[in-house]
Order: structure tokens, then C-alpha cells, then sequence
């Protein structure tokens, strides 16, 4: 096991413990936000998890695929994948009267 199926791993034990936990405080009828708290912490976990999954398919298959020559095949199933990822296909903000501005390093042009 690499390293980063080892970090993988360890999120997910660290997942499943935590919702062991997370069970026990909902059947003592546990004060609803601190519940939601703890499922937003098993939420970042699998996040995580997911990323470095993501990253791993990124550094071994997607990167032999493209040297074999497979660039199609692989950019398709990638698209695929990434429609499981809420930050990539999440819906851009609106620009609203309220918005921010992005702050970039170079010079502003209006």
C-alpha cells in the first residue's frame, strides 16, 4: 500500500469511527447543531478522501493513459469522475450587487 492509499485508509477508519460516534449522540437526542457539526467534520473527511483518490488517479492511470496515447478515452472518463466532486460542478456565483471582486496578483484593467 503506497502512501496515499495509507492516508485514504486512515480518513476513512477515521470516518467510520466518527460516525459510530455521531449514531450514538443522535440516539441520546443530541442538540441538532452539534450533530450537524459532526457530519460537516465526516463530510471533510471523505472530501479528503475523495481528493486524494482523485489525485491518484491523476498521477498513475490518467497519466499512462495520455502517454499510451488514450487522450480521448481518458479525458471522457475523467468528466465522468469529476461529476462526483461538488466543487468542480458546483454552480458558479452570481454576480449580484453584493459581489466580490477576485483579487489577482497583476494589475487591475477595467
Amino acid at each position: 500500500m503506497d502512501e496515499q492509499q495509507r492516508a485514504v485508509v486512515n480518513r476513512l477508519k477515521t470516518a467510520r469511527g466518527h460516525i459510530s460516534g455521531i449514531v450514538a449522540i443522535v440516539e441520546e437526542d443530541a442538540y441538532c447543531p452539534d450533530v450537524m457539526k459532526q457530519l460537516a467534520a465526516v463530510q471533510g473527511l471523505l472530501e479528503g478522501a475523495s481528493r486524494l483518490m482523485l489525485r491518484r488517479h491523476l498521477e498513475t492511470c490518467v497519466a499512462k493513459a495520455m502517454q499510451e496515447g488514450r487522450t480521448a478515452e481518458i479525458v471522457d472518463e475523467l468528466m465522468e469522475t469529476l461529476k462526483f466532486d461538488k466543487q468542480v460542478f458546483r454552480p458558479a456565483p452570481s454576480a449580484g450587487p453584493d459581489a466580490v471582486e477576485p483579487e489577482y496578483g497583476g494589475a487591475r484593467h477595467d
